[in-house]
């Protein structure tokens, strides 16, 4: 046996361990439809032997009947003898089971369908409340973004894993049913039939794990699959594809991918079809190796014809019950396995969260921020995106930063509002470690609007409103915020107003330009009328004149409060009461618009240049 087959198995039985916590979650989420299908099962798991003892009594009965010396010549005579009473009976038995398991058989499919809906709804909501509690550090990560496309696809991809335990704890009873009636009449039937089923159950559970592997494998191209597969076909790139030509080459690119899984998936398949095929033909000589001895027994007088049929009858379904669950334990304990990849996303943790006893955010800031030798480098990269960062950002202060791409601009917000912690120095709110600060009342406390903001396609007031989502029906509020950013101008052009859906994705939506998509966004930071507002380059898509127009109403309404402005246009920069000038992720000057231009270097640099492109 090879290493990596030795180490799937290992694997496969340690994935077991998932399943209790799998019922205990399936459970938890309706312990009444759970009790239901499990009691129905139980009720159903009986009446296939009972059927088939059933049927042999009839056949016993029609023998018996059949051998009668003075047989009535007519079924009115057969009645008036009452020799069809106990044949009677037995077929009215037979319907009535008939009909309890056709009923009982929609009636479970009915409590699974829904209780699988209710299930896959609550991981679903556990799989997002989680991940809203951990660190931006994650989601930025590939091989966590691997990890949670594997869960997200378990919430509902694992569904057909409750139904199969449940179908396996009712075939478990049956078997044991059927099983009774073959050891009462022929005990080693019961081992042939478990040497006949055994390969067949071990070459299952070694593809099982085959596929997991391969699956598991190839997360990070089914990522790529798919993120091809959304270039070529929609609205936010149909512009450049059209323009550039790019269908073709995007076409080309997912068929190479999607051959390779193919490829990889036929050769699997053919393998299991064909080990598959050589253990059923053991399993089905089993069948009539016992199958002749039976009919040997009948001849002999020591069975009757009923015997007879309930035997075959019972090792029949015997050896497709216990096949089917052989199988099904297999599968089983790889399904285990992608329960893994659940679980797994549940057992990651945060590292930036609150302290035990955390610090109130202060009302009103007094002194306001300092960065103490601040570094901090990504991870994974090489070099330190901030390093030995010093300055203040004083109460009621807007600062400006400046520097070019990768200075460390971002970075400085990101830090601020701890969606990241240094891993150099400290960051003081009022003289005390951000770090002692209530995670929540922290971030609450800020108005951030990034340039790489999301476009949500949700109506004009809910796009507002995500801003401070808990004052959603508040519409004073809202439009009090639109009015801030000058999003009410663009709402007051669209047909329904606040309640008009905005983006292409849902039916009568309406798409915006980039400027007011990015004046939307804004408002969400005047939405939360916090004491700090950050805009971190939300305006790159507006007009000089709009742009200065923004950070003009921005210096107005951040009056009393703490505000950082990014932006690479001077003409903005300039109105900031103090501007800093990062390089090379530390501060490399201070100071006011005039006092930098007179100092030179590269801030006087930069504003030259760019002053130039409009002489």
């Amino acid at each position: 046996m090879q290493m990596s087959d030795r180490r799937s198995i290992r694997e496969r039985v340690g994935a077991l361990r998932n399943l209790r916590p799998f019922i205990a979650m399936v459970w938890r989420t309706s312990p009444s439809l759970t009790l239901t299908s499990l009691l129905l099962r139980l009720l159903r798991a009986v009446l296939p032997v009972a059927t088939l003892f059933v049927g042999k009594l009839i056949i016993d009965e029609v023998v018996l009947l059949v051998q009668l010396p003075d047989k009535p010549g007519t079924f009115g005579q057969w009645l008036e003898g009452g020799l069809l009473n106990r044949l009677g009976l037995l077929l009215a038995a037979e319907l009535c089971l008939a009909i309890v398991a056709d009923v009982l058989g929609r009636i479970v499919a009915l409590v699974d369908s829904l209780l699988s809906e209710r299930v896959t709804n609550a991981s679903s909501v556990r799989l997002m409340q989680h991940a809203a509690t951990l660190d931006l550090e994650d989601f930025e990560d590939s091989d966590f973004q691997d990890q949670l496309e594997r869960a997200r696809r378990q919430t509902s991809g694992r569904m057909t894993l409750m139904a199969q335990l449940f179908g396996q704890a009712q075939d478990i009873v049956t078997v044991a049913s059927f099983a009774g009636g073959l050891i009462f009449y022929a005990p080693w039937l019961i081992a042939l039939l478990l040497l006949a089923l055994v390969p067949s159950f071990l070459g299952e559970a070694h593809f099982s794990a085959k596929s997991y592997s391969l699956d598991f494998g190839r997360t990070p191209e089914r990522r790529g699959l798919d993120y091809v597969r959304q270039t070529a076909a929609s609205v936010e790139t149909a512009k450049e594809v059209k323009i550039f030509g790019l269908s073709g080459f995007l076409i080309d690119r997912y068929v190479q991918l999607a051959t390779k899984f193919y490829a990889a998936n036929r050769d699997l398949a053919l393998r299991r079809a064909g080990w598959g095929s050589l253990f059923t033909a053991l399993g089905t000589a089993g069948y009539y190796l016992a199958y002749g001895y039976i009919v040997w027994r009948t001849l002999t007088g020591e069975f009757s014809v009923g015997d007879l049929t309930f035997l075959a009858g019972s090792f029949r379904r015997l050896s497709t019950l216990l096949e089917g669950l052989l199988t099904s334990f297999s599968i089983t304990a790889s399904q285990a396995l992608y329960l893994n990849d659940l679980f797994a996303f549940f057992d990651v943790k945060p590292e930036i969260l609150s302290p035990p006893d955390p610090r109130p955010f202060p009302q009103p800031i007094r002194e306001g921020f300092v960065f103490e030798d601040v570094g901090f480098i990504y991870p994974g990269a090489e070099r330190w995106a901030v390093r030995h960062l010093s300055f203040a950002l004083r109460t009621g202060e807007m600062l400006a930063l400046v520097g070019e791409n990768g200075a460390g601009k971002t970075t400085l917000v990101k830090l601020l509002a701890r969606l990241y912690d240094p891993d150099e120095g400290r960051v003081l709110l009022d003289g005390h470690d951000l770090r002692e600060y209530d995670l929540e009342s922290l971030r609450g406390n800020m108005g951030v609007i990034f340039q790489d903001f999301f476009r949500y396609n949700l109506t004009a007031a809910d796009n507002v409103a995500v801003g401070k989502i808990d004052a959603r029906d508040d519409r004073d509020r809202i439009e009090r915020a639109a009015r801030s950013s000058q999003a009410d101008e663009v709402v007051a052009r669209l047909p329904g107003g606040y309640d008009q859906m905005i983006g292409k994705r849902f039916r009568n939506g309406i798409e915006l330009s980039g400027g007011e998509w990015q004046k939307i966004a804004i408002a969400r930071a005047y939405m939360r009328e916090a004491p700090v507002l950050i805009l971190d380059e939300p305006t790159a898509a507006l007009d000089a004149r709009s742009e200065f127009e923004v950070f003009q109403r921005f210096k107005a309404l951040s009056a009393g409060k703490t505000g950082i402005l990014i932006s690479h246009r001077f003409s903005s920069v300039r109105m900031a009461d103090r501007i800093l000038v990062l390089a090379d992720g530390k501060v490399e000057s201070a100071g006011t618009h005039d006092e930098l231009m007179r100092q030179g270097g590269r801030y006087s640099d930069l504003f030259e240049l760019q002053a130039a492109g409009y002489r």
